[in-house]
C-alpha cells in the first residue's frame, strides 16, 4: 500500500461552481505535476453548503474526491477538522476559491523533504488581477486589524506605511523567510504530525482569525517558512466587501482571538 503523502481539505459552502471547478483542477494537475497519485494523495471536500452533487464532480475531474456532506454549516475550521483524522505525511488546508500554479505541491513537498523543521509553509500570492497578496503578517493591533478589515481606501492609503510593517512588504519577496507569526488559512501546507499535535483548528472560531490562531500555535511546537517558489492565485475578498454578517463575524473573531493571545493597541 502506497505512502499516503499528502493529504487535502477543502471547506465549501457557497462557492461560485466554477471557481470551485478551476481550484480542484489546478489542485489535481499540480498533484500530478508532483508525480503523486490517487492512492498517496487524498482530497476530502467538505461541504458546509449541502448543496454539490457527485455527479458534478465526477464531471469535473477524474481524480477522486471524498465529499462529505450533512453535517450543516458548522463553519470554517471545523469544517478541516473533519478532515484530520486521516491526514497524510503532510497535510493541505486549502481554500475552494484557490488556482495553485502547476509546480506549487511539488516545491513545497522537496522543501519541506529538506526541512524537516518545519512544520508549516506559507506561499506566494497573488490576486486574479496580478496583485501581490500578503498572506504572512505579524502579529496585529487592533487599529491594525480594524484598518483591513472596515477602512476605505482614502483611509489605508494614509496608513499605507503601518500596514506594510504588519504584512511584510518589502521583506518577503524572493527569498525563503522564516517565522512568520500568522499565515493565512487559504492555503497552509503542514506537516501531518505537527497539525495533529495542534489538534486543528479551534473550533470556537467560526469564520475569521481561525487561521491566525493556529499559526500562531504552531510557531511555538515548530517553524513556519514563506516558501516564494510555492506559488497561488486566490480570488478571496475582505470581510467588509460581504456585507454586514461578515463584519459581525469578523468582529466576533477578533475579539476571541485576542482575548485568547493577547491585545495589542497600538
Amino acid at each position: 500500500m502506497p505512502e499516503l503523502r499528502l493529504t487535502v481539505s477543502i471547506v465549501q459552502y457557497d462557492t461560485p461552481t466554477d471557481v470551485l471547478a478551476q481550484t480542484l483542477r489546478s489542485l489535481t494537475h499540480a498533484l500530478e505535476r508532483a508525480e503523486l497519485t490517487p492512492e498517496s494523495a487524498r482530497i476530502r471536500l467538505i461541504d458546509n453548503g449541502d448543496r454539490l452533487k457527485a455527479s458534478w464532480l465526477e464531471e469535473t475531474t477524474q481524480w477522486p474526491i471524498d465529499l462529505h456532506q450533512g453535517h450543516g454549516n458548522i463553519g470554517y475550521g471545523r469544517g478541516h477538522n473533519l478532515a484530520l483524522d486521516e491526514a497524510g505525511t503532510f497535510h493541505l488546508v486549502l481554500n475552494p476559491d484557490v488556482h495553485i500554479e502547476l509546480d506549487a505541491i511539488a516545491s513545497a513537498l522537496a522543501f519541506l523533504d529538506e526541512h524537516p523543521d518545519c512544520g508549516l509553509i506559507t506561499p506566494k500570492a497573488y490576486t486574479p488581477q496580478g496583485v501581490r497578496q500578503r498572506l504572512a503578517r505579524r502579529y496585529p493591533n487592533v487599529l491594525d486589524m480594524a484598518l483591513r478589515g472596515f477602512a476605505p481606501r482614502w483611509l489605508k492609503e494614509r496608513f499605507a506605511q503601518r500596514l506594510d510593517y504588519n504584512d511584510f512588504v518589502g521583506e518577503l519577496e524572493e527569498e525563503v523567510a522564516w517565522d512568520p507569526p500568522l499565515a493565512s488559512g487559504c492555503f497552509m501546507l503542514f506537516r501531518g504530525d505537527v497539525l495533529s499535535k495542534l489538534g486543528g483548528f479551534d473550533p470556537r472560531f467560526f469564520l475569521y482569525f481561525e487561521d491566525s490562531d493556529l499559526s500562531l500555535r504552531c510557531g511555538k511546537i515548530s517553524r513556519c517558512a514563506y516558501v516564494p517558489s510555492v506559488q497561488i492565485i486566490h480570488h478571496g475578498g475582505g470581510a467588509a466587501e460581504k456585507g454586514m454578517q461578515h463584519i459581525w463575524l469578523y468582529i466576533r473573531s477578533a475579539a476571541k482571538f485576542f482575548n485568547k493571545h493577547g491585545w495589542r493597541l497600538k
